[in-house]
């Protein structure tokens, strides 16, 4: 069986989708990161003005819903319910977890995994937000972990 992984197009155009959704809502400089299911960094951007840490959050929020399999909206739930799972979780992936909404897997249109974005630069509601359009706006499947 091959392994499924989002394309360089694909992910170009997430980045592109997600950055334009944040720019329509006025948004302040965004930072997105797409990974490929091995958690290989495919795109990347990060907008002028956003600040220094934005890039480690984006792939934090990217690399945890890879490596737990949700989305970050869910590892948002279980850090409010299971603190200190959370906690050891984030010390495991030497800080490659970032347990805010934000981090959204990517799934092709037969459901299957192909990668994850992480948006940071405003409120993880809103970050979640950009990915998804994204996402879907490329036709392909938004799963944040609801």
């Amino acid at each position: 069986m091959r392994a499924v992984l989002i394309d360089l197009a694909r992910a170009r155009a997430i980045v592109d989708r997600a950055l334009a959704h944040a720019r329509s809502n006025d948004f302040p400089p965004m930072t997105v990161a797409v990974f490929d299911t091995a958690a290989r960094l495919v795109a990347f951007a990060g907008e002028d003005g956003s600040s220094l840490l934005r890039e480690r959050i984006a792939r934090g929020k990217a690399h945890g819903a890879l490596n737990m399999g949700v989305g970050s909206r869910a590892l948002a739930a279980r850090a409010a319910s299971d603190p200190d799972f959370v906690n050891a979780l984030v010390a495991l992936a030497e800080g490659n977890l970032v347990p805010v909404p934000g981090g959204v897997l990517i799934r092709d249109e037969n459901g299957d995994l192909i990668g994850a974005v992480g948006v940071s630069g405003h409120l993880p509601d809103d970050d979640e937000a950009c990915a998804i359009h994204a996402i879907t706006g490329c036709g392909l499947r938004a799963d944040p972990g609801t």
